[in-house]
């Protein structure tokens, strides 16, 4: 089930790419996927208020869930879809991949967590790591340069976000609840994204778009938004986050393998050693030792 739920939300960038030699930009592809998703994140609210029927949300924490469902919920989308435009299905993946790495960096700013030498040598790897990939990719896409990095720095920017929506969700998520705190902070992004679609300037209509757009879109919604996480929570229930982190390790190898696959993206030894070094990286900072 984890493998699984790895390779379905890896497959994301791959459908993004997909969906980009169409007439379509970020706001409206984010707007498509978060409509198709809408009805999988009213099922989670109502099943959520069945199985906590006590829960009660004091009104500091409702905006709270509100502000980081628009901001650290959608925001995130909005970066990692821009930089898709730019960079590598793969590229984008082990930048995303960092974001663990980027909650430790966090915590210790905000919180005071010490970084011990195991924190430390995960973060030299990590980002070493993405600095061979990077530098792989600038070196193959020699007339791209100016392109790749901004799609790099967009990525790691939704990367950022992310780490920090997660830190600060560490403290109303055991008030709220798991299942509730996910269908409001989701419920909230696709106000979002329905905000920003309906706010920006579109040269096509969401309505006259061509026939393949929304088919990727419900399929992004469908296999890599809805399954994933309900593969992955199964998973987690079944072997617990330790090994969930260790096979969902295999995400930025299988969107590699599937960028070859679908969107003829090459594959060579020095773009394997970068992600094998965020891999490493990301294990031992997520990995808890014995």
């Amino acid at each position: 089930m984890v493998l699984a739920a790895a390779i379905t939300v890896s497959s994301k960038a791959i459908i993004v790419k997909l969906a980009y030699a169409y007439p379509v930009d970020a706001a409206t592809l984010i707007a498509l996927r978060m409509a198709f998703a809408l009805p999988f994140f009213i099922a989670l609210l109502l099943w959520g208020h069945a199985t906590n029927g006590d829960a009660r949300i004091s009104k500091r924490d409702a905006w709270a869930i509100a502000v980081l469902g628009m901001v650290g919920g959608y925001g995130p989308m909005w970066l990692d879809f821009a930089g898709l435009a730019y960079v590598t299905a793969g590229l984008e993946r082990i930048i995303l991949f960092l974001y663990p790495t980027m909650v430790v960096i966090l915590s210790a700013l905000l919180y005071k967590q010490r970084i011990g030498k195991r924190e430390m040598l995960a973060l030299a790897l990590s980002y070493a790591g993405v600095g061979l990939v990077v530098g792989h990719d600038l070196f193959t896409l020699k007339s791209a340069v100016g392109h790749t990095m901004l799609g790099a720095a967009l990525v790691a920017a939704s990367a950022f976000v992310y780490a920090a929506y997660l830190v600060a969700s560490g403290r109303l998520i055991p008030r709220v609840g798991s299942s509730l705190f996910t269908a409001y902070t989701m419920l909230a992004a696709t106000l979002a994204s329905g905000l920003h679609f309906a706010s920006s300037t579109h040269a096509v209509s969401i309505l006259q778009l061509p026939a393949p757009v929304y088919w990727l879109s419900l399929i992004m919604a469908v296999v890599a938004t809805v399954l994933p996480a309900i593969l992955l929570n199964a998973g987690i229930h079944r072997i617990g986050s330790n090994q969930a982190s260790l096979v969902s390790s295999i995400g930025p190898v299988s969107t590699i393998f599937l960028a070859a696959i679908f969107l003829g993206e090459g594959i060579t030894l020095l773009q394997l050693a970068g992600t094998g070094l965020v891999i490493a990286g990301v294990l031992i900072i997520t990995i808890k030792s014995r």
